[in-house]
């Protein structure tokens, strides 16, 4: 592996950058600020995501993936061009790229990607499917004939998918991740005691006290927010006990997931998966008492990688010691853009 090769793991919430020799090299929010009246775009990633919900009406800080998806082309461009640029304005020979995009990607958003890619300066791009990226990130070899069960939650959507022989024999993706968490939270904040928090509080109150599997009356955490009715500032306990049902009945979603890819898995791979295990990948793996609530739903010993959080990006930066293995879920995009 060379220091010119580049993992990128592009992801709704946040974009990781994995470089040949140094590892994880950048982490930053997928977020671009843009002065409407100027038309230019002020600042990408952590400085951006700091501006959510408190700009002037003029300064629009948004994500340009939604739900795992290219909602914006242009700005996504941008913000993978201004990443490699940071990473590659010191290089002098152009680097290859490995790009993981979720696999309910369209050819046309695939397309804008690489293009981004290619403007950047690469010498050549590589797609990677996430659940491909996620497995070998986690440490697992998916060049043997034994079935391997991913579930990667990302923020936008949680792809699920057997692997064996480096490829994917069934599949899912599903729109119910991170932020589908988050989105629940400030739901029930808002219809149980009409006040709205922003973003950042409801991903707070999930990483401190949010549990699919356990109730707990005695753990809380304060939320502070706007009352609807008096428009003032107002705050308030939640605790974990009357959380569980919204955050279970989201994750409920996942599991039924997993059983649909079972399902339809055949069965020498089922019995793999029963010896493997399920490996958890992607940010919501640490949603508290997932793990639990799985393994006591499908009855199969359930794992979080080691470093879940990066494993995708991991996985991108690794591909490229797998292209020869690699069959399924990996292409060589160059061939394809021009």
């Amino acid at each position: 592996m060379s220091g010119l090769d580049i993992g990128i793991d592009l992801g709704t919430t946040s974009i990781i950058v994995y470089l040949g020799n140094k590892g994880i090299v950048l982490s930053e929010p997928s977020v671009i600020a843009v002065d409407m009246r100027r038309e230019e775009v002020l600042t990408v990633g952590e400085k951006a995501f700091e501006m959510i919900g408190k700009t002037p009406s003029y300064i629009i800080a948004e994500r340009p993936l939604k739900n795992g998806v290219i909602s914006n082309h242009v700005l996504t461009e941008y913000m993978i061009r201004e990443y490699i640029k940071r990473i590659c304005g010191t290089l002098m020979i152009k680097p290859r790229i490995s790009i993981c995009i979720p696999s309910s990607t369209t050819k046309v958003e695939a397309d804008a990607v690489v293009d981004a890619a290619v403007k950047a300066g690469a010498r050549k791009v590589y797609l990677l499917e996430e659940p491909i990226a996620a497995a070998i990130g986690a440490g697992i070899d998916i060049t043997k004939a034994n079935g391997v069960l991913i579930v990667d939650i990302g923020g936008g959507t949680t792809d699920i998918a057997v692997i064996s022989l480096s490829g994917i024999v069934s599949s899912r993706s599903v729109r119910c991740a991170g932020q589908t968490f988050d989105q629940a939270i400030i739901d029930y904040v808002r219809n149980t005691y009409k006040i709205l928090i922003g973003e950042r509080m409801a991903e707070k109150v999930k990483i401190e006290i949010a549990s699919a599997y356990s109730a707990d009356p005695q753990k809380t955490i304060e939320v502070k927010g706007r009352h609807l009715l008096k428009g003032l500032p107002e705050k308030l306990l939640i605790s974990q006990a009357e959380l569980y049902p919204v955050i279970r009945e989201q994750a409920m979603m996942i599991v039924d997931a997993v059983k649909e890819v079972l399902e339809s898995t055949p069965p020498e791979l089922v019995g793999d998966i029963y010896t493997n295990g399920i490996t958890l990948t992607g940010g919501g793996a640490l949603l508290g008492g997932f793990g639990e609530l799985l393994e006591s739903e499908i009855g199969v010993h359930v794992v979080v990688a080691e470093n879940p959080l990066n494993c995708v990006a991991i996985g991108a930066g690794k591909s490229f010691e797998y292209l020869d293995d690699l069959n399924q879920g990996f292409s060589d995009a160059i061939m394809h853009t021009h």
